[in-house]
């Protein structure tokens, strides 16, 4: 519990030079880009599209998930995915890759996959925006739910750092987990009611798939930008799950990080 009270220390008395750093850690990235930070809305689109024309017209053919279109259904989901895949795998090679900052600035090594999820907040602010605007135009205009939107977002940045916490810090000691962690995020994507919906499975099987948190947070992305209710209150016990799995997550990571981090240097 000490580790866990020395990084939310750090990263309260560090927030500004978080904010700094993901400024620059985006502005690196798009730099050599003729279009810049418009890849970040390009690439996801020609993803989406992909994926609803596979899923959509090939496997499902164009079957909708209960009154919801599937387009619509399946876009509401996938935004925050994006930014769910691209903060764990980043944020998970992001001390080991960056490591050498420290010796020209002095902050702490926690700081490191923090900013680097924060890197990746910004262009899903701007896609949840486009994807905002374009489920008006396709039957599903802003509701009193977005005022849930907000919760979602905080809980996934809150379960993402401290996943990056025990990730980055054994993909340190072991760069064998990054290839690892790549094929665990692609199954994933396939293996969660993210392309797919729950229902398509026997109930015994849909209690499993729900263990995952990302489910949590991609559900109620959906219930907010689609209209379908206040999702942390329909699923009470669902809710105190993912904060018991985020807290418990958190508490492992910060132990983990701390415990390794003087050692750190020793594994480049």
């Amino acid at each position: 519990m000490k580790s866990a009270i020395k990084i939310l220390k750090e990263q309260y008395q560090f927030f500004y030079l978080v904010w700094r750093l993901s400024i620059y850690e985006l502005r690196s990235l798009t730099s050599g880009n003729y279009l810049g930070a418009a890849w970040e809305i390009i690439n996801p689109a020609i993803q989406i599209l992909i994926y609803w024309f596979v899923f959509g017209y090939g496997i499902r053919q164009r079957e909708a998930i209960g009154d919801i279109p599937y387009f619509q259904w399946m876009f509401a989901g996938i935004l925050v995915w994006f930014f769910i895949n691209q903060s764990v795998m980043k944020a998970s090679k992001s001390i080991y890759s960056k490591i050498r900052m420290l010796s020209k600035m002095n902050f702490p090594m926690s700081v490191i996959p923090n900013y680097v999820i924060f890197s990746q907040f910004y262009p899903h602010l701007i896609l949840l925006a486009v994807g905002m605007l374009l489920l008006q135009f396709v039957g599903f205009p802003i509701s009193i739910y977005y005022l849930q939107l907000p919760l979602y977002i905080v809980a996934l940045l809150m379960f993402l750092f401290s996943l990056s916490l025990i990730t980055s810090t054994l993909t340190t000691i072991a760069r064998d987990v990054q290839m690892l962690l790549q094929s665990v995020m692609r199954m994933l994507l396939y293996l969660s009611p993210i392309l797919w919906p729950p229902t398509l499975l026997p109930d015994s099987f849909q209690f499993w798939v729900k263990l995952n948190p990302f489910y949590y947070i991609v559900e109620g992305y959906r219930y907010s930008l689609l209209g379908q209710g206040w999702y942390f209150l329909e699923n009470p016990l669902y809710t105190l799950y993912f904060i018991a799995i985020t807290s418990l997550t958190f508490i492992v990571g910060s132990y983990l990080h701390v415990k390794f981090r003087s050692q750190f240097i020793d594994f480049l």
